[in-house]
Protein backbone atom coordinates (compact mmCIF):
# COMPACT_ATOMS: atom_id res chain seq x y z
CA UNK A 1 0.00 0.00 0.00
CA UNK A 2 1.38 3.54 -0.93
CA UNK A 3 1.74 5.94 1.43
CA UNK A 4 0.09 9.34 1.54
CA UNK A 5 0.76 10.87 4.52
CA UNK A 6 3.28 10.92 6.86
CA UNK A 7 5.89 13.36 9.63
CA UNK A 8 7.25 16.22 7.62
CA UNK A 9 11.04 15.88 7.63
CA UNK A 10 11.87 19.34 9.22
CA UNK A 11 9.64 17.83 12.29
CA UNK A 12 11.42 16.08 15.38
CA UNK A 13 10.30 12.95 15.90
CA UNK A 14 8.97 13.81 19.27
CA UNK A 15 5.71 13.80 21.05
CA UNK A 16 3.67 17.10 21.49
CA UNK A 17 3.21 18.71 25.18
CA UNK A 18 0.61 21.37 23.57
CA UNK A 19 -2.82 21.13 25.33
CA UNK A 20 -5.74 19.12 23.69
CA UNK A 21 -7.60 21.43 20.67
CA UNK A 22 -4.67 23.64 20.64
CA UNK A 23 -3.75 24.31 16.89
CA UNK A 24 -0.11 24.84 17.14
CA UNK A 25 0.56 21.31 16.51
CA UNK A 26 -1.50 21.67 13.79
CA UNK A 27 0.76 25.33 12.37
CA UNK A 28 3.84 23.80 13.02
CA UNK A 29 3.12 21.00 10.47
CA UNK A 30 2.36 23.51 7.69
CA UNK A 31 5.44 25.54 8.43
CA UNK A 32 7.47 22.23 8.19
CA UNK A 33 5.49 21.17 4.78
CA UNK A 34 6.54 24.95 3.50
CA UNK A 35 10.70 23.94 4.65
CA UNK A 36 10.59 20.59 2.71
CA UNK A 37 8.56 21.20 -0.18
CA UNK A 38 11.49 24.01 -0.55
CA UNK A 39 13.88 22.29 0.97
CA UNK A 40 15.37 24.81 3.12
CA UNK A 41 15.61 22.79 6.39
CA UNK A 42 19.49 22.60 5.93
CA UNK A 43 19.69 26.47 5.82
CA UNK A 44 16.89 27.49 8.22
CA UNK A 45 17.15 29.32 11.46
CA UNK A 46 14.21 30.04 13.47
CA UNK A 47 13.54 32.55 16.10
CA UNK A 48 11.64 31.66 19.11
CA UNK A 49 9.56 34.39 20.88
CA UNK A 50 8.83 33.62 24.67
CA UNK A 51 5.17 32.07 25.12
CA UNK A 52 3.84 28.54 24.33
CA UNK A 53 5.86 29.72 20.61
CA UNK A 54 9.27 28.96 22.36
CA UNK A 55 9.16 25.65 22.39
CA UNK A 56 9.77 25.78 18.45
CA UNK A 57 13.30 24.16 19.03
CA UNK A 58 11.70 21.23 20.75
CA UNK A 59 9.91 20.27 17.55
CA UNK A 60 11.57 21.98 14.47
CA UNK A 61 14.61 19.65 13.31
CA UNK A 62 16.32 23.05 12.49
CA UNK A 63 18.77 25.69 14.08
CA UNK A 64 16.76 27.88 16.11
CA UNK A 65 17.89 31.16 18.13
CA UNK A 66 15.44 32.36 21.30
CA UNK A 67 14.37 35.82 21.96
CA UNK A 68 13.75 38.01 24.82
CA UNK A 69 10.00 38.75 24.75
CA UNK A 70 9.10 40.36 21.88
CA UNK A 71 12.19 41.15 20.29
CA UNK A 72 12.18 37.89 17.60
CA UNK A 73 11.77 40.34 14.57
CA UNK A 74 14.35 41.71 15.86
CA UNK A 75 16.67 38.85 16.41
CA UNK A 76 15.69 37.91 13.10
CA UNK A 77 16.81 40.82 11.16
CA UNK A 78 20.32 40.42 12.78
CA UNK A 79 20.34 36.82 11.87
CA UNK A 80 19.27 37.49 8.17
CA UNK A 81 21.80 40.15 7.91
CA UNK A 82 25.01 37.94 9.50
CA UNK A 83 23.72 35.08 7.00
CA UNK A 84 21.61 36.51 4.31
CA UNK A 85 22.05 32.84 2.30
CA UNK A 86 19.82 31.24 5.34
CA UNK A 87 16.27 31.14 5.42
CA UNK A 88 15.17 33.16 9.00
CA UNK A 89 11.42 32.74 10.04
CA UNK A 90 10.30 33.78 13.25
CA UNK A 91 7.27 32.21 15.73
CA UNK A 92 5.14 34.23 17.32
CA UNK A 93 2.39 34.43 19.67
CA UNK A 94 -0.11 37.41 20.26
CA UNK A 95 1.28 39.15 23.73
CA UNK A 96 5.05 38.77 22.17
CA UNK A 97 4.48 40.20 18.45
CA UNK A 98 1.44 42.65 18.97
CA UNK A 99 1.71 44.19 22.76
CA UNK A 100 5.43 43.69 23.85
CA UNK A 101 7.06 43.47 20.31
CA UNK A 102 4.91 46.21 18.68
CA UNK A 103 7.88 48.55 17.91
CA UNK A 104 10.02 45.62 16.37
CA UNK A 105 7.84 44.20 14.10
CA UNK A 106 6.15 47.37 12.48
CA UNK A 107 9.92 48.18 12.38
CA UNK A 108 11.20 45.15 10.71
CA UNK A 109 8.26 44.99 8.22
CA UNK A 110 8.29 48.83 7.27
CA UNK A 111 12.24 47.83 6.67
CA UNK A 112 10.94 44.93 4.17
CA UNK A 113 13.47 42.44 6.39
CA UNK A 114 13.98 39.42 4.39
CA UNK A 115 11.90 37.24 6.69
CA UNK A 116 9.19 35.28 7.27
CA UNK A 117 6.75 35.93 10.60
CA UNK A 118 4.40 33.21 11.31
CA UNK A 119 2.11 35.04 14.01
CA UNK A 120 -0.28 32.78 16.02
CA UNK A 121 -3.17 34.77 17.07
CA UNK A 122 -4.83 33.22 20.05
CA UNK A 123 -6.66 36.78 21.42
CA UNK A 124 -5.11 35.53 25.00
CA UNK A 125 -1.40 35.08 26.56
CA UNK A 126 -1.33 31.72 26.16
CA UNK A 127 1.98 30.47 28.63
CA UNK A 128 1.76 33.66 31.11
CA UNK A 129 -1.60 32.77 32.72
CA UNK A 130 -4.17 33.73 30.12
CA UNK A 131 -3.82 37.90 30.56
CA UNK A 132 -5.76 39.95 27.98
CA UNK A 133 -3.77 40.46 25.01
CA UNK A 134 -4.15 43.22 21.88
CA UNK A 135 -6.20 40.86 20.09
CA UNK A 136 -8.52 39.87 22.30
CA UNK A 137 -12.38 40.10 21.47
CA UNK A 138 -14.47 42.51 23.07
CA UNK A 139 -16.43 40.91 25.48
CA UNK A 140 -13.76 38.28 26.02
CA UNK A 141 -12.99 37.32 29.64
CA UNK A 142 -9.39 36.45 30.58
CA UNK A 143 -7.56 36.48 34.15
CA UNK A 144 -7.20 40.33 33.82
CA UNK A 145 -10.56 41.29 32.16
CA UNK A 146 -13.00 38.85 34.14
CA UNK A 147 -15.82 41.46 33.03
CA UNK A 148 -14.52 40.71 29.52
CA UNK A 149 -12.50 43.26 27.10
CA UNK A 150 -14.04 46.86 27.43
CA UNK A 151 -13.59 48.78 24.03
CA UNK A 152 -13.84 52.17 25.61
CA UNK A 153 -11.23 51.31 28.53
CA UNK A 154 -9.12 49.08 26.66
CA UNK A 155 -9.55 50.12 22.75
CA UNK A 156 -10.67 47.33 20.17
CA UNK A 157 -8.95 44.24 18.99
CA UNK A 158 -5.65 44.98 16.82
CA UNK A 159 -6.07 43.45 13.27
CA UNK A 160 -2.07 42.92 12.53
CA UNK A 161 -2.38 41.64 9.27
CA UNK A 162 -4.25 44.37 8.18
CA UNK A 163 -2.16 47.13 10.09
CA UNK A 164 1.36 45.52 8.61
CA UNK A 165 0.37 45.56 4.91
CA UNK A 166 -0.20 49.05 4.82
CA UNK A 167 3.25 49.61 4.91
CA UNK A 168 5.66 50.08 2.06
CA UNK A 169 8.25 47.22 3.48
CA UNK A 170 5.52 44.34 3.09
CA UNK A 171 5.69 42.05 0.06
CA UNK A 172 2.88 39.53 1.32
CA UNK A 173 0.49 39.44 4.32
CA UNK A 174 -2.26 37.27 5.06
CA UNK A 175 -4.33 35.52 7.85
CA UNK A 176 -5.53 32.09 7.72
CA UNK A 177 -7.11 29.61 10.34
CA UNK A 178 -6.63 25.79 10.57
CA UNK A 179 -10.17 24.78 12.25
CA UNK A 180 -11.72 23.21 9.69
CA UNK A 181 -10.41 21.03 6.46
CA UNK A 182 -10.86 24.29 3.63
CA UNK A 183 -9.32 26.66 6.38
CA UNK A 184 -6.48 24.53 7.08
CA UNK A 185 -5.72 23.79 2.93
CA UNK A 186 -5.79 27.76 2.60
CA UNK A 187 -3.51 28.25 5.32
CA UNK A 188 -1.05 25.53 3.84
CA UNK A 189 -1.47 27.41 0.42
CA UNK A 190 -0.65 31.09 2.10
CA UNK A 191 2.15 29.48 4.79
CA UNK A 192 3.81 28.06 1.46
CA UNK A 193 3.25 31.61 -0.62
CA UNK A 194 4.85 33.77 2.57
CA UNK A 195 8.15 30.78 2.02
CA UNK A 196 8.17 31.48 -1.32
CA UNK A 197 8.72 34.85 -1.09
CA UNK A 198 11.56 35.03 1.34
CA UNK A 199 13.69 31.87 -1.36
CA UNK A 200 13.47 35.03 -3.74
CA UNK A 201 14.47 37.28 -1.93
CA UNK A 202 11.32 39.53 -2.53
CA UNK A 203 11.13 40.67 1.46
CA UNK A 204 9.15 40.74 4.56
CA UNK A 205 6.22 38.10 4.58
CA UNK A 206 3.65 37.89 7.06
CA UNK A 207 1.21 34.60 7.86
CA UNK A 208 -1.31 35.51 10.63
CA UNK A 209 -2.85 31.94 11.68
CA UNK A 210 -5.65 32.18 14.48
CA UNK A 211 -5.30 29.09 16.85
CA UNK A 212 -7.66 28.06 19.45
CA UNK A 213 -6.38 28.18 23.45
CA UNK A 214 -9.21 25.93 24.96
CA UNK A 215 -7.49 26.09 28.24
CA UNK A 216 -7.14 29.85 28.75
CA UNK A 217 -10.76 30.35 26.91
CA UNK A 218 -12.28 27.67 29.74
CA UNK A 219 -13.72 25.48 26.52
CA UNK A 220 -13.53 22.44 25.43
CA UNK A 221 -11.49 21.33 22.53
CA UNK A 222 -14.29 21.35 20.37
CA UNK A 223 -15.86 24.17 21.64
CA UNK A 224 -12.81 26.27 20.82
CA UNK A 225 -12.29 24.78 17.47
CA UNK A 226 -15.99 26.30 16.62
CA UNK A 227 -15.34 29.62 18.40
CA UNK A 228 -12.34 30.28 15.70
CA UNK A 229 -14.17 29.72 13.28
CA UNK A 230 -17.41 31.95 14.24
CA UNK A 231 -16.28 34.77 16.81
CA UNK A 232 -12.84 34.96 15.58
CA UNK A 233 -13.30 34.67 11.52
CA UNK A 234 -16.14 36.79 12.16
CA UNK A 235 -13.79 39.94 13.48
CA UNK A 236 -10.51 38.44 12.30
CA UNK A 237 -11.11 38.54 8.32
CA UNK A 238 -9.73 35.49 6.33
CA UNK A 239 -7.39 36.85 3.56
CA UNK A 240 -4.35 37.77 1.76
CA UNK A 241 -4.36 41.51 2.24
CA UNK A 242 -1.13 42.48 0.57
CA UNK A 243 0.33 40.49 -2.18
CA UNK A 244 3.33 42.84 -4.68
CA UNK A 245 2.88 40.16 -7.44
CA UNK A 246 -0.88 41.60 -7.78
CA UNK A 247 0.37 45.16 -7.75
Amino acid sequence: MQQVFKKPVSLKDVQTHFCPGCHHGTIHRLVAEAMDEFGVQKRTIGVASVGCSVFLYGYFDVDVVEAPHGRAAAVATGVKRAKPESFVFTYQGDGDLAAIGTAEIIHAANRGEDITVIFVNNTTYGMTGGQMAPTTLVGQKTSTSPYGRNQSKDGAPIRMAELLSQLEGVAFSARVAVNSPKNLMDAKKQIKKAFQYQVEGKGFSFIEALSSCPTNWGLNPLMANSRVGTEMCDYFRLGVFKNTENL
